[in-house]
């Protein structure tokens, strides 16, 4: 079994929005910010390893950073990377495991 401590650095915070939150409760699929390097390999072993889970599918987003203004000046948000990861399903992230992200943050 891998070293858990190794994949902290991939997953970097869970997504949590009014999307990401009706996507665990239809699809069981679950939002993670991601390391702008890392790839499906390496997201599915984390999520496996740190959740003890089954995972069926994995997609990858790059997001882009978006423009905002303070006091008047433009300025940018900075771009990201979103895994979002499918369950197996009757498998699911249960409160013990969402107290373990946010650990992560």
């Amino acid at each position: 079994m891998a070293n858990p401590n190794q994949y902290y650095d991939l997953i970097r915070r869970p997504v949590v929005t009014e999307k990401s939150s009706a996507m665990q409760g239809r699809h069981n699929k679950f939002s993670f910010e991601v390391a702008p390097s890392t790839n499906k390999v390496e997201v599915r072993k984390a999520v496996e390893t740190l959740f003890k889970v089954k995972v069926l599918k994995v997609n990858l987003v790059s997001m882009r950073g978006k423009t905002r203004r303070t006091f008047g000046r433009l300025g940018h948000t900075r771009p990201w990377k979103k895994a979002v990861v499918t369950l197996k399903q009757g498998a699911e992230a249960g409160r013990h495991d969402r107290d373990h992200l946010s650990e992560i943050t």
